[in-house]
């Protein structure tokens, strides 16, 4: 066990704490079949964190907030470096800082003297305080920056964007590794290369990468199986070693051409590559000199097709903060092997007095706390702490991490360029931004709600014949859709007549209001949403909830809510398709009022009829999912005791599941691990009675 998991273990063990530590957030511990449609981050190398000590006093105040209770624990810190959490006395985390002297930083809190209101805000909450004293300052920084991403602390400067990058991979677990896209957890053997912006980024770049290294994309069951080349060996994007077409050497040579090129030793495979054409030229082999030639124009593809491509900077990841209207936008391009691969932009979560430089210090901390760092960082603005920071990415990348703010040269062009882009990312979001709130306010003035909505739920069911039903909900927001919260319901009740969608309907809202009261019973809405202008997070409960149906579907609908007790809590309102279901003709029913239409050109229109397109759009890709997941079901899978190992023995064996159904004892039992108390459990399966 790594010495930072032995950190993690021991924050879990101080109480309170635990479930933060483990990345709980409100609304996301959800059931088997409603999780939070999100991919997971690659996993990357854990820093080596040595915590020495884990400190908490939650007594020492005696029940005060605010400076009087820091005052009391200041006694007992160390001159040490460390890691301290604010909290407030529910528990919730405020703050998470890292120090060069706890003693000193904890120090400044207890003299009452603020910069912002911000900090005397956030120490006039505090209740206690809980410190991890580490070996360094850079263990320090690592895990501050771990913890925040963990806890998500209100006052602290939130990486707002965790969804994980694409990547390239060669893999490293077969005699002739192929070349992949991947994004999620690095749980293969192999090489990974980027990170790229984009999925179409990464899908180019293989393209190209096939045709100049000929390196296989087939499954590594398809590459078992070939016994002749595949169109691509014909089309010359592949060498085919599935049939040996190429030598293993020769083949060895190819992948590790690849990875130099991935690696950024570019110029060097070009100039053997082309050295390689010349001589096969002289020997007027000019077949094989073709062959070289398309090789060099595939690369000279890959690094010109990608746009803005500096000549004297082959990894880096450039930097770019511009802040305006009290919001903050980071502009992240991506250069490897002396091209662009993409660019990104953020907008993180951050009080509008901290200056630009704090944001971005908090920023790259967060932002490579779970994916690799390139050699060379360019940034808009100097950072706090800079130095200190290398040292941390180094540490964690174990390679000599640079960070330099250029001022003049084609480096300077970079940051200028991302800074562009940060401009103008920031000016559309403010426009857009601007846009919601005015529809937002016009939603509240149409349907006569009490002020604008912060949380909108949409609602629709998706299924065939009532068959692979699911039930879908969507959720807006001010800034727009917020996917981390979209939900999916696979529909459990057996007493559901197939295609009864008043039913399916009757039971997403049992069990999604049923869930929320359990969770977040104690929050009134209101109060969610004064939480939310604080900073604390995104509200649980929902201003309003559209449900896709008419008057059949409200009446369900209203009988759930009446009978959990929130009717008066959440508006509920349905929308049903107009006439012949044409766009622009929708009925709206809504609690006290008849039965209504907007005009056919009224904004609110327009933006009603978005949200229901959303929950179309999730409900039927969640019914197709599930109904493709229903159709490639092998019978053997259930059968108790029939791995995935013994299902792929017994499939090559016999061929087929139909093959292994007609199958008697004596030959499963001849199948390699189907000893005769699993051939008889697997006859007795088919051959019940």
């Amino acid at each position: 066990m790594s010495s930072k998991d032995s950190t993690l273990k021991s924050l879990r063990r101080s109480g309170r704490a635990g479930d933060d530590i483990a990345g709980y957030m409100p609304g996301h511990d959800v059931e088997e079949d409603e999780g939070p449609i999100a991919e997971a981050a690659p996993a990357e190398p854990e820093p080596s964190f040595t915590a020495i000590d884990w400190t908490a006093h939650p007594g020492d105040g005696d029940g005060k907030v605010g400076a009087e209770v820091i005052q009391a624990l200041v006694k007992r810190l160390p001159n040490a470096p460390g890691v301290y959490r604010m909290m407030n006395a529910a528990g919730d985390v405020l703050y998470v800082g890292k120090a060069r002297s706890l003693k000193k930083r904890v120090t400044n809190y207890a003299q009452g003297r603020f910069h912002t209101n911000r900090i005397g805000r956030m120490v006039r909450e505090t209740a206690t305080m809980e410190f991890v004293v580490t070996r360094t300052e850079i263990e320090a920084l690592l895990l501050e920056a771990n913890l925040i991403k963990r806890l998500r602390p209100r006052f602290n400067v939130l990486l707002r964007d965790d969804k994980s990058f694409p990547y390239i991979m060669l893999t490293g677990d077969h005699p002739s590794p192929g070349i992949f896209k991947h994004r999620g957890a690095r749980s293969r053997k192999g090489d990974y290369f980027g990170p790229f912006a984009s999925a179409g980024a990464v899908g180019r770049t293989i393209n190209s990468l096939q045709r100049a290294f000929l390196l296989r994309t087939c499954t590594d069951s398809s590459f078992e199986s070939r016994t002749r080349p595949c169109l691509l060996y014909q089309i010359k994007r592949c060498s085919a070693p599935c049939t040996g077409e190429i030598s293993a050497a020769d083949y060895a040579k190819l992948v590790s051409e690849a990875k130099d090129f991935l690696s950024g030793r570019s110029q060097r495979v070009k100039t053997d590559i082309s050295a390689a054409m010349q001589e096969a030229a002289e020997a007027l082999d000019f077949e094989r000199a073709a062959v070289y030639r398309d090789r060099l124009a595939a690369l000279s593809h890959v690094q010109s097709h990608q746009g803005i491509n500096p000549q004297s900077t082959e990894e880096a990841d450039v930097f770019a903060i511009h802040q305006e209207g009290g919001q903050t936008c980071i502009q992240v391009f991506f250069f490897r092997t002396g091209q662009n691969w993409g660019n990104r932009a953020y907008f993180p979560k951050a009080d509008p007095m901290i200056g630009a430089e704090e944001v971005l210090g908090s920023f790259l901390a967060q932002f490579y706390d779970d994916k690799p760092s390139p050699r060379l960082l360019l940034l808009s603005h100097e950072v706090e702490e800079q130095e200190l920071l290398c040292a941390a990415l180094s540490t964690r990348a174990g390679h000599k991490v640079a960070i330099s703010v250029p001022r003049r040269g084609e480096k300077k062009d970079l940051v200028d360029h991302a800074m562009q882009n940060a401009r103008e990312a920031l000016g559309r979001r403010l426009a857009e931004t601007s846009t919601q709130a005015r529809l937002l306010a016009g939603m509240a003035e149409t349907f006569g709600l009490k002020k604008p909505p912060t949380r909108i739920e949409v609602y629709d069911n998706s299924h065939i014949m009532g068959t692979n039903a699911v039930g879908a909900m969507i959720v807006a927001g001010p800034e727009g859709f917020v996917k981390n919260q979209y939900r999916k319901f696979n529909i459990r009740s057996t007493e559901i007549t197939p295609g009864d969608d008043f039913g399916m309907m009757r039971e997403v809202m049992e069990r999604r209001f049923s869930r929320l009261l359990k969770e977040h019973g104690d929050v009134q809405p209101a109060e969610a949403i004064e939480d939310d202008v604080a900073g604390a997070g995104f509200p649980a409960w929902p201003d309003v909830i559209f449900i896709d149906g008419g008057q059949g579907q409200m009446t369900a609908v209203r009988a759930v809510l009446d009978q959990l007790g929130i009717a008066d809590r959440v508006v509920a309102i349905g929308v049903a398709k107009g006439q012949d279901r044409e766009a622009g003709r929708e009925r709206f029913f809504v609690t006290g009022r008849d039965s209504f239409s907007l005009p056919v050109r009224d904004p609110v229109l327009y933006f009603v009829q978005r949200l229901r397109d959303e929950a179309h759009r999730f409900a039927i890709g969640s019914h197709r999912a599930r109904r493709k997941k229903e159709m490639v079901r092998n019978p053997l899978d259930e059968i108790g005791g029939i791995g995935p190992g013994r299902k792929r023995a017994l499939l090559l064996h016999f061929g087929t599941a139909k093959a292994v159904s007609r199958a008697a004892v004596e030959d499963l039992m001849v199948v390699d691990g189907i000893s005769e108390r699993i051939a008889r459990m697997v006859y007795d399966h088919f051959h019940e009675g």
